[in-house]
């Protein structure tokens, strides 16, 4: 494969891996099996210490995550920072199969009485003293080989859980593709085997730091989360999937990677 294939633009290029990723399934997976891919928004609220932080979680339970189903979007998973940069930050998962659900979520807000009395504190904060800093928000679409959030069995009971969210940027388009098509050609599977628990696999169509794609694994805990990475690396799977020639290029397909463990919030339903 030429490496200096470029294609015309990042959102062209998630389209393309997406296609790529389903004609690869189509090889291996009865038709009845293939679901039409989720979209998502992932959303990170930036906090700061202080009277923000309560707020903004009685927002997410009392309010936003109601209304959000209301709105036929849901599962929705809430998460703090446990591990990570610019901490006090929140972090929302916001699923539905109608793309159009998700970008117009906010004008149908408005448009909820229900939503807006209980979310009044938070949405009619004084300007002085904002609950939040900024929200930072990413548009994805689930892989086709993978191609809905699925919460942990634990999620349904509130039992004690951790997550690791994780972004694979990468230096060109076509490297993205190729590092989308060695999920679908075996990884899933191997993390699966490891004990890691897959939450969604998705490509990031308009956010930062594109092109890139973004995953989230789900443990009981801290120890189970080294354990199941440490399984993982040792794999033969996974050693001759990344010795594979297709996806183990010099410079490599991941330029970089971001790397966070989250925590649950009470409200979150994933």
């Amino acid at each position: 494969m030429d490496r200096r294939t470029f294609l015309s633009s990042s959102f062209a290029a998630s389209t393309l891996s997406l296609a790529a990723a389903g004609d690869l399934l189509a090889q291996t997976e009865p038709a009845a099996n293939i679901s039409a891919p989720e979209y998502m928004d992932l959303r990170r609220y930036h906090l700061a210490s202080g009277p923000g932080v309560k707020l903004t979680t009685d927002f997410f339970a009392d309010a936003l995550i109601p209304a959000l189903n209301r709105l036929g979007i849901g599962p929705v998973g809430a998460f703090s920072v446990y591990f990570g940069p610019d901490s006090p930050s929140y972090y929302l998962l916001m699923p539905s199969l109608k793309i159009e659900t998700l970008v117009t979520a906010d004008l149908e807000l408005a448009n909820d009485d229900l939503f807006l009395k209980a979310a009044a504190p938070f949405w009619d904060a004084p300007a002085a003293t904002p609950p939040f800093i900024r929200i930072e928000s990413t548009l994805l679409r689930a892989f086709p080989g993978y191609p809905k959030v699925t919460p942990p069995a634990s999620a349904s009971a509130k039992g004690k859980r951790i997550y690791h969210l994780r972004q694979y940027q990468s230096p060109t388009n076509m490297d993205h593709v190729r590092k989308v098509e060695m999920f679908h050609n075996g990884e899933f599977g191997i993390f699966a085997k490891a004990g890691a628990t897959g939450v969604f696999y998705a490509d990031a169509l308009v956010g930062p730091n594109l092109p890139n794609l973004t995953y989230m694994l789900s443990f009981p805990d801290m120890t189970s989360l080294e354990a199941d990475w440490e399984k993982f690396s040792a794999d033969p799977d996974w050693k001759k999937l990344s010795a594979d020639s297709r996806f183990n290029l010099n410079p490599p397909t991941v330029s970089n990677v971001t790397s966070l463990v989250l925590h649950p919030l009470a409200c979150s339903q994933v």
